[in-house]
């Protein structure tokens, strides 16, 4: 019996561990996928990025001593020094996932024409010059690890480093050039071992070099004197064999409150594809967390004047005189007025397949602007309106559009007959449609920034609405002018501000 109790003891234990760490689950409000198209590209765009950087990299001097003995000479010290590289191919490179680990580098029979400086002392001469190199058989291999740091920015370190070049051949110039290239072929040896020996400690610095820039993206982005966007990883990215996939918070912080939401993201998975190069999941909670954050820090409470509703009307036969007659119908009013629109709740939000839907449950106030300058509230109601939230990339950011598909004043059914209800809903909602969406629209215009890296484009991009969630199917282009070097100190675009 004792026996019975202790095996059901430890079950309860394992079912209350299990709950907890389920509870403790973190989901990501935005995936990233990144397939294997996306590292093929990178091949080709990494050659052209590299191109440039070598041209403008700082490589250390090569020094060594030789003894001549068909010279009869004891030694020969030699310095190559300004080493630039003027031309490589690396004909054959790939990048490939490593699941569970990171992504493996390779390339082989790679080709490079260096031009030094040089200066050679020996007890019977010395002298200065230049000379070209011509390295061939460059092989590297290498596996890049990703994960995230403490502060959810991406790291990288390089594991498995070997690089190695097989053939090296010097040719001096200058007058006694025909001396020095007798002695070039002993001297191409050591040059060999010098060079092999760098390679992947200078590689390895570079990965190094890259995390301290890394370190320095702003993960928490301000978007607007509203709102902050959290675009942290929160965990290390899941590698598989066909593609990597990032998870990042995917959260709106009101500008001056960093408390999370009263709500928490929910699972997604990203739909089996490979024809693209990046497939990026945003979620129901991404927008839910934006709806909130705008609401609590007061956006979604405007006053305008008809003047300034007027100046996005929507111009048809059905224009703000003809809402005004509509409105003078009911008050006869020879005073201005004013409307004055605020969310009583967040914004409801809904993800339906093919279906992007915003409620929003508000008042409306119409202002008469009395003689002394004050304002008189003639009437006041509450209504829902609910829109279709239409979607579209705009280079690196998501822009949205809404239209007015229900409007309904918040009245009991009873009431509904009423016709100067019935006439008001329809004054409201053409102020609605006609005045406040447009002046929206034009608010929504700047868009939501897409988390990508320094001039990386998004290009034949399409969105889909899944249950849950819409995904952006994307292809990729990197752009640098000659002039300027990558940097990965900031994202294109965004105002970033320092992490809290």
């Amino acid at each position: 019996m004792r026996t019975k109790a202790v095996q059901v003891l430890w079950g309860c234990f394992f079912l209350w561990r299990l709950y907890i760490s389920s509870a403790q689950t973190i989901y990501p409000g935005i995936k990233a996928r990144v397939t294997q198209r996306a590292l093929d590209y990178g091949v080709l765009a990494g050659m052209d990025m590299i191109e440039q950087m070598v041209k403008e990299r700082n490589i250390p001097d090569l020094k060594g001593s030789e003894s001549l003995e068909f010279l009869k000479v004891d030694y020969v010290n030699y310095n190559f020094s300004n080493i630039k590289i003027n031309a490589f191919s690396f004909p054959n490179t790939s990048l490939a996932f490593v699941p569970g680990l990171g992504i493996k580098a390779l390339t082989n029979h790679g080709t490079a024409n260096i031009s030094t400086d040089w200066e050679i002392r020996s007890p019977l001469f010395q002298d200065t010059g230049g000379a070209d190199l011509f390295l061939s058989g460059v092989y590297f291999t290498g596996i890049i690890v990703l994960a995230r740091n403490g502060f959810g920015h991406p790291i990288l370190k390089l594991q498995d480093c070997h690089a190695q070049v097989s053939h090296a051949h010097v040719s001096f110039s200058g007058e006694l050039s025909v001396l020095y290239n007798s002695f070039a072929e002993p001297m191409e040896k050591p040059i060999l071992k010098n060079l092999n020996e760098m390679l992947c400690p200078i590689i390895m610095s570079e990965v190094e070099a890259l995390n301290a820039n890394l370190s320095m993206l702003e993960v928490l982005t301000k978007i607007d004197n509203y709102t902050l966007l959290d675009y942290s990883l929160i965990s290390s990215p899941e590698i598989t064999e066909n593609y990597m996939e990032l998870n990042l918070k995917g959260v709106f912080y009101p500008l001056d409150n960093l408390t999370d939401p009263p709500f928490s993201p929910v699972p997604f998975v990203l739909p089996e594809r490979s024809d693209s190069m990046l497939y990026v999941g945003i979620s129901e909670f991404f927008f839910k967390s934006a709806s909130f954050a705008y609401f609590t820090a007061g956006a979604f409470n405007i006053t305008l004047s008809m003047k300034e509703i007027s100046n996005h009307l929507v111009q048809n036969s059905q224009g703000l005189g003809n809402v005004l007659s509509r409105i003078a119908e009911i008050y006869i009013l020879s005073q201005p007025f004013m409307v004055r629109v605020m969310a009583t709740e967040p914004p409801v939000i809904s993800l339906q397949p093919g279906n992007f839907t915003l409620d929003i449950p508000a008042s409306i106030v119409l202002l008469a602007q009395t003689e002394n300058s004050t304002t008189e509230a003639i009437v006041s109601m509450d209504f829902v309106a609910s829109t279709s939230v239409g979607l579209v990339i705009l280079g690196q950011r998501l822009v949205c559009s809404l239209s007015l598909n229900r409007f309904r004043l918040s009245l009991p059914e009873s009431n509904r007959s009423n016709i100067e209800v019935l006439r008001f809903e329809n004054v409201l909602s053409s102020i609605l449609h006609f005045g406040i969406l447009p002046l929206a629209n034009a608010k929504l215009q700047q868009g939501i920034p897409l988390p990508n890296p320094h001039k990386i484009s998004f290009v034949n991009s399409d969105i889909e609405v899944f249950e849950g969630f819409l995904l952006i199917s994307t292809d990729l282009k990197y752009e640098m002018s000659l002039k300027q070097q990558p940097s990965f100190h900031d994202w294109e675009g965004l105002n970033l501000i320092s992490g809290q």
